[in-house]
């Protein structure tokens, strides 16, 4: 059954008829197996389709955010991974990306929070269990994760500090999940102190990605870095990604504002008690919607005008719903970004933190 989609309207930008519109744009892009490619006939990866999925759920899409998750269920290799990529169902990349794979636990967590199924976090649970389990057997010694596993089997040495950052909150939400449920994973507490500790303490052990926005803004999105710190971090690049009126720009070094960057430093900087500046970004990247289909471009140059990729992605659409939820608080699940890192089973802050 489908929820009536609650009213995230916010200063005329993003009204209901709007969250009903968005909605209605990823649950079409939906193959009947329940995938949530980046279009349909694209490609899906593990990540943007729980992100897709998420979007599906504040929209109050819920049978059709059930059945993605069913469908991460049934796809689920034995040892907890999904490929990364794959369309159709025939796979491209068998590597595993661990943080794609950690995701679902995120997933699943905001399903519970917006709609207070606990049969649902029951119904997941092997599923989650599984993909945490897999994700923290590749920690390094730097107690940063590997960013992939090869189809030989084998973990890399380098890790991905967006990616570590995304992982954190998974292992947070599945510690959640295991909490909810009664169980005790203390493995997974301690893969996450250490993941935290890196993040915070330890720049160097992380692959240098600084051109790309996300790098900038992850730790604070997904809890790693909160209070002074977080403030001084999302001050330090905001000459460098914005572009005001517009946007953020997805690359330093490239003019191109995108969606999904936008409305996820949105929700960071909503997380840290900056509404004002959130929703003055999130009513700028409203040019990027598609009046016609409901749905988001993925970006523009902004000197050209020139929209690129041409495509609108279930992942964009989904990101501006969970931004939207986070600047109204509409929906249980709203809260989410603005949670993250707060657990108390993490048993005491680690001392340090990214400046």
């Amino acid at each position: 059954m489908t929820a009536p989609a609650r009213d995230l309207s916010l200063h005329d930008a993003l009204t209901h008829e709007r969250v009903v519109r968005i909605g209605d744009f990823i649950a079409s892009q939906q193959d009947p197996n329940g995938a949530l490619p980046w279009f349909r006939g694209g490609h899906l990866d593990p990540w943007d389709h729980v992100e897709a999925a998420m979007g599906l759920t504040v929209a109050g899409r819920h049978d059709e955010a059930i059945r993605a998750y069913l469908w991460s269920a049934r796809t689920q290799r034995p040892d907890g991974s999904w490929p990364m990529k794959q369309t159709a169902g025939v796979v491209e990349e068998a590597a595993a990306d661990t943080n794609q794979c950690a995701y679902i636990a995120v997933g699943v967590w905001h399903y519970y929070l917006v709609t207070g199924h606990s049969a649902t976090l029951a119904r997941f649970w092997p599923t989650v269990e599984a993909a945490i389990n897999f994700v923290v057997r590749g920690q390094l010694a730097s107690g940063a994760i590997s960013w992939a596993m090869n189809v030989e089997r084998e973990w890399d040495d380098q890790a991905l500090l967006t990616g570590s950052c995304s992982t954190l909150q998974a292992i947070e939400c599945a510690c959640l999940i295991a909490e909810t449920l009664g169980h005790d994973r203390p493995r997974w507490r301690a893969a996450g102190r250490g993941l935290r500790d890196a993040i915070r303490n330890s720049p160097e052990v992380f692959e240098d990605r600084s051109r790309y926005s996300m790098d900038w803004y992850y730790p604070v999105l997904t809890g790693a870095v909160r209070d002074e710190a977080a403030a001084r971090l999302i001050d330090s690049g905001w000459e460098t990604f914005g572009w005001p009126g517009r946007g953020i720009r997805c690359v330093a070094d490239e003019p191109w504002v995108t969606a999904a960057e936008t409305v996820e430093l949105v929700a960071a900087l909503d997380a840290i008690g900056e509404s004002d500046r959130a929703t003055e970004l999130f009513n700028d990247v409203q040019f990027l919607f598609d009046e016609e289909t409901g749905g988001y471009w993925t970006g523009m140059n902004i000197p050209n005008e020139q929209v690129w990729p041409v495509e609108q992605t279930t992942w964009s659409a989904a990101a501006v719903l969970l931004a939207a939820d986070a600047l109204g608080q509409a929906t249980g699940g709203a809260s989410l970004f603005r949670d993250a890192g707060g657990w108390s089973g993490w048993g005491g802050a680690i001392e340090g933190a990214a400046s």
